[in-house]
């Protein structure tokens, strides 16, 4: 018996894609799966698997990358965004802040000697992920992952206690060091924000393996990318979705957990549903954690209402 494809969907909130009324009736006739973790590592955790511990992003994004993270301890530093407010700061964003590499690299060089103080030397993976490698002997407390710590009070997150003050007080320095440096300034006035602190999170070292079920990754994050790289299965820009040929591809992932709902009902769903009504069976894996899989049979289902 011929076994039909499988294709894997990451996606942000149901809620936010609930205007597409396609998609919206299609989900409503599919069949709800348990619940899972929500958030994106989440999601990408059902899908590779590695020895125990938490997923160690700046390691896995590192050799990635550049191919050096094999025998050391790696933080991830991503450059970021807080505001002030009346009473504390709030991180905005982390590492997605449309920096080109000339910008990255200025700043990383500024920081350097913050780091290098603590015996941590700071390094660029690309313009949006900045990687320390840290002494053997570092102690390095939880941090939360960007998606749990964006829009929270920036100094809640932080380690507490005599484990974080080391911590809290790196951070502090790097970000008297961003606060008036020019590449600041000139984002300022271009209207874009500044990076004026780094994300500390996804501490470890270099996994032995990274395994996986899936033939093929659609995605445009480097997380996904480098899990996919250390599984070594074929991984590609999401654009080539729609391009390649998916005969061979028994179970691919198309990550889209970042898409904004307009270009979701545009580009996206249509091309997926074509997948559907070809045949293949869609597992739909929201940031919320909600899972609905759906078969084109599903179709049958009219008395089901979005």
């Amino acid at each position: 018996m011929t076994v039909a494809p499988m294709l894997h969907v990451l996606l942000p909130g149901r809620e936010k894609l609930a205007s597409a009324p396609s998609f919206a009736a299609w989900v409503a006739r599919g069949t709800a799966l348990p619940a899972a973790v929500p958030g994106y590592l989440g999601a990408l955790s059902e899908h590779f698997r590695w020895p125990e511990g938490p997923l160690p992003v700046a390691a896995l994004i590192r050799q990635s990358v550049v191919g050096d993270a094999e025998g050391a301890l790696w933080l991830c530093a991503d450059p970021a965004w807080i505001q002030a407010e009346l009473n504390g700061a709030r991180l905005l964003a982390c590492g997605n802040l449309a920096l080109d590499g000339n910008d990255a690299k200025a700043l990383v060089d500024a920081l350097a000697e913050t780091f290098d103080a603590e015996g941590m030397q700071l390094h660029i993976g690309d313009a949006a992920h900045w990687q320390v490698r840290l002494p053997s002997y570092a102690e390095v407390p939880a941090f939360p992952e960007p998606e749990d710590a964006l829009g929270a009070d920036f100094f809640t997150q932080l380690p507490q206690g005599d484990a974080g003050r080391r911590w809290r007080a790196l951070l502090n320095e790097a970000q008297v060091v961003l606060h008036n440096h020019p590449v600041n300034r000139h984002r300022t006035r271009q209207g874009l924000p500044p990076v004026n602190s780094v994300w500390l999170w996804g501490a470890g070292t270099l996994p032995a393996w990274v395994e996986t079920g899936l033939n093929r990754v659609y995605s445009d994050d480097l997380v996904a990318w480098s899990l996919a790289h250390r599984a070594n299965v074929d991984v590609q820009a999401r654009s080539q979705f729609a391009r390649l040929d998916s005969a061979n591809a028994a179970c691919e992932m198309l990550d889209l957990q970042d898409i904004q709902p307009d270009a979701f009902e545009r580009t996206w769903w249509p091309a997926i549903e074509a997948r559907l009504l070809a045949g293949a069976d869609i597992r739909l894996a929201f940031a919320d954690g909600q899972r609905v899989s759906l078969h084109r049979r599903h179709r049958l289902r009219f008395w089901r209402k979005a």
